[in-house]
């Protein structure tokens, strides 16, 4: 997957959040954009997109609204904490998007990507309350940027979750397991976020009896779940 990212105000190309996204084997477009004049930093965004052609356009505060403002066709966009109340003329939000954005952020608020999505007619999963500050370079907040990336060039698999989503986080989905000890099904949240394969401990909610728990997310959207007898150790 080819990665436009577009970097904030003050920040440089090779950051915490490109870099993460290169080192998951992501190709990783990240120009150096111009902090003083706007229409010069689109023009070099814009310049790159055209050569490059991304799976998907990142833009994190500023770059948010630069990646709102160059000419990206159907390309998804990924906005992290977008500042695009303060840079740029554009003020809705193509389908096929998603806005990462801490209800903690300091420096933009998060009434602005609330309102960004309204203006914008979206559904209201299409905005993510995720980490505790602007930068989202936490490890939460990246792992779900990784994530968006790779759901959104798959448009099926990000449909099918925002549909059946009915309310619960847009980076979970219900799975279901049948216990080893008592034979009943049981139905858990998976976290998408979490990686393609999961194991980890539980106990079975009915006979209390401890199993391994195995999740293996396949690249066709399906999430499989299934249970082993966890191993007394002495």
């Amino acid at each position: 997957m080819t990665i436009l990212f577009l970097h904030g105000w003050h920040s440089v190309p090779g950051g915490v959040k490109p870099t993460y996204l290169k080192d998951h084997g992501h190709e990783v477009i990240n120009p150096a954009l111009d902090d003083v004049d706007f229409t010069a930093a689109v023009a070099t965004a814009q310049a790159a997109y055209d050569q490059h052609q991304p799976d998907v356009v990142v833009g994190s505060s500023r770059g948010g609204a630069v990646a709102l403002n160059i000419d990206s066709k159907a390309t998804p966009l990924i906005l992290l904490c977008p500042a695009w109340k303060r840079w740029g003329t554009v003020t809705k939000l193509k389908p096929r998007s998603v806005i990462l954005h801490s209800r903690r952020d300091e420096v933009i608020p998060f009434e602005e990507s609330e309102e960004l999505v309204t203006r914008s007619s979206l559904s209201p999963e299409t905005l993510m309350d995720v980490g505790g500050d602007h930068r989202l370079a936490d490890g939460s907040s990246l792992s779900v940027m990784l994530w968006a990336c790779e759901l959104l060039v798959s448009n099926e698999q990000f449909l099918e979750i925002e549909e059946g989503s009915q309310g619960q986080s847009a980076t979970s989905e219900d799975a279901s397991y049948v216990c080893d000890a008592c034979g009943e099904e049981i139905v858990i949240p998976v976290d998408l976020t979490e990686g393609s394969s999961q194991t980890y401990v539980e106990d079975c909610p009915v006979c209390c009896r401890a199993n391994t728990i195995h999740v293996a997310m396949h690249e066709d959207g399906e999430v499989q779940v299934w249970a082993e007898p966890e191993q007394d150790r002495e």
